[in-house]
């Protein structure tokens, strides 16, 4: 089953257990994959999109959030 929920910079940051400023920077130097959506001009992205970037993420030492 697929989560099409889409997550924030906010719902990243808690997922992640860092500051949402720490995810915006992530985007910033393309860390963080492409937005999903963007909406006024604020970008979002699937909740499976950023689950398969942490697992992906190098060093993620084995955090799996929420």
């Amino acid at each position: 089953m697929t989560d099409r929920h889409l997550w924030s910079y906010k719902d990243i940051a808690a997922h992640i257990r860092v500051q949402p400023d720490t995810v915006r920077s992530y985007r910033k130097h393309g860390l963080l994959p492409p937005p999903d959506h963007v909406e006024g001009g604020k970008p979002y992205w699937y909740a499976d999109t950023i689950r398969a970037w942490v697992a992906s993420r190098p060093g993620n030492r084995g955090r799996k959030g929420d």
